[in-house]
């Protein structure tokens, strides 16, 4: 008779087969990525980084699943995932415009800049255009303060940028105007 201590685990008969029990090798690689880091619960960002790297976002169930494997409490491992600004819970667009709200930003004309992307797209701050094309964000400050009002385009950072020229991006991208 077969003890339990003698029984085979799910986990090791997950890791010969090398898949999980989703069939998305994507945890496969996630649970290889905390395996380096030792399961250590010290190691969280690190492991929320790989995970959204994989995942292109932080969804509940793998929040629970990274909560799992580093033996931390779900609270703790949301907590670090909504802190952090980084750090996303929703699907991305595919372009990104994240305007500075910083002091210097605000008072030369960035809720301006907002304002006009807003009403371009229909779409408010932290949402997705319904095409998945767009994704509008805005900072606390992007340290860019003498260049204000500061746009960030796909991870780069446009200086003196006004309404006018936030606008052009979007036609450059091929944002649609507006709900239609």
């Amino acid at each position: 008779m077969k003890t339990e201590a003698n029984a085979p685990s799910k986990a090791n008969s997950r890791q010969k087969n090398g898949n999980h029990p989703s069939g998305d090798n994507r945890f496969t690689m996630l649970e290889t990525s905390m395996k380096k880091l030792r399961y250590q619960p010290d190691a969280l960002i690190e492991v929320l980084h790989s995970a959204q790297g994989l995942f292109g976002y932080l969804t509940s169930d793998l929040l629970l699943f990274v909560a799992h494997a580093l033996k931390l409490p779900p609270s703790r491992v949301y907590g670090v995932a909504t802190f952090y600004h980084f750090f996303t819970l929703e699907p991305r667009g595919l372009h990104s415009c994240s305007v500075c709200m910083g002091t210097a930003c605000y008072v030369k004309g960035a809720g301006s800049v907002l304002a006009a992307v807003e009403g371009a797209t229909g779409i408010k701050d932290g949402m997705t255009t319904p095409d998945g094309n767009l994704t509008i964000s805005t900072a606390r400050c992007l340290g860019a303060c003498g260049i204000a009002p500061a746009v960030v385009y796909d991870g780069e950072v446009a200086g003196r940028q006004s309404p006018e020229d936030a606008l052009e991006k979007l036609n450059e991208w091929e944002v649609k105007n507006g709900p239609e």
